[in-house]
């Protein structure tokens, strides 16, 4: 390999191994702020007549400023579910503000969080007389509001936790889910 090659990748990774350094901060009681990127499923609770639940399935990350307060953001979507005889399916992205309460001497913790979520829910079915099919029918709704959930987890190690959550996704969704986290 050429100097300049070595010497301009000598200089790559010694600039990606500062970026760690610069993003852990240590504050006055000794924490450092930590990220977080998890994966969770679940299931949705729609507000929508005659239509089946979906199974959800999502990924989130997050930074915690300290051992209570952080930020996270998620996306969750949906596999499609029985709405009058065709399909209906969700999705939810989201932004908020959590706290975390640890219970001590144990890695238990409770959760909540509140922010702004969009959920739009789709769906169409076909009407038919008999064998007949008259018309293709659609279902379509989004909705951006205030969200907010509470959850319980568990840190297995420093490094990996998980947690089971209830979301208020506005007035046509709920969700309900199980997920795994892990920090670095």
């Amino acid at each position: 390999m050429k100097t300049l090659q070595k010497t301009l990748l000598a200089l790559a990774a010694g600039s990606l191994l500062t970026v760690g350094a610069q993003a852990a901060v240590t504050y006055g009681n000794g924490y450092t702020g930590q990220a977080y990127v998890g994966a969770k499923v679940g299931q949705f609770d729609l507000d929508v007549n005659d239509a089946d639940d979906p199974t959800a399935y999502g990924i989130y990350g997050g930074y915690n400023f300290d051992p209570n307060f952080g930020i996270e953001a998620e996306y969750v979507g949906s596999d499609d579910a029985d709405y009058r005889g065709g399909d209906i399916d969700a999705k939810s992205y989201g932004a908020y503000g959590t706290y975390r309460y640890q219970f001590p001497n144990t890695g238990l913790y409770a959760k909540g969080k509140l922010g702004v979520a969009k959920t739009e829910i789709e769906g169409d079915y076909t009407r038919s007389i008999g064998d007949t099919e008259i018309r293709t029918e659609t279902y379509s709704d989004s909705d951006t509001s205030l969200a907010g959930g509470v959850g319980l987890g568990y840190s297995v190690n420093p490094n990996f936790s998980v947690e089971a959550e209830y979301d208020k996704l506005g007035s046509d969704a709920d969700l309900m889910t199980v997920g795994a986290q892990l920090k670095f």
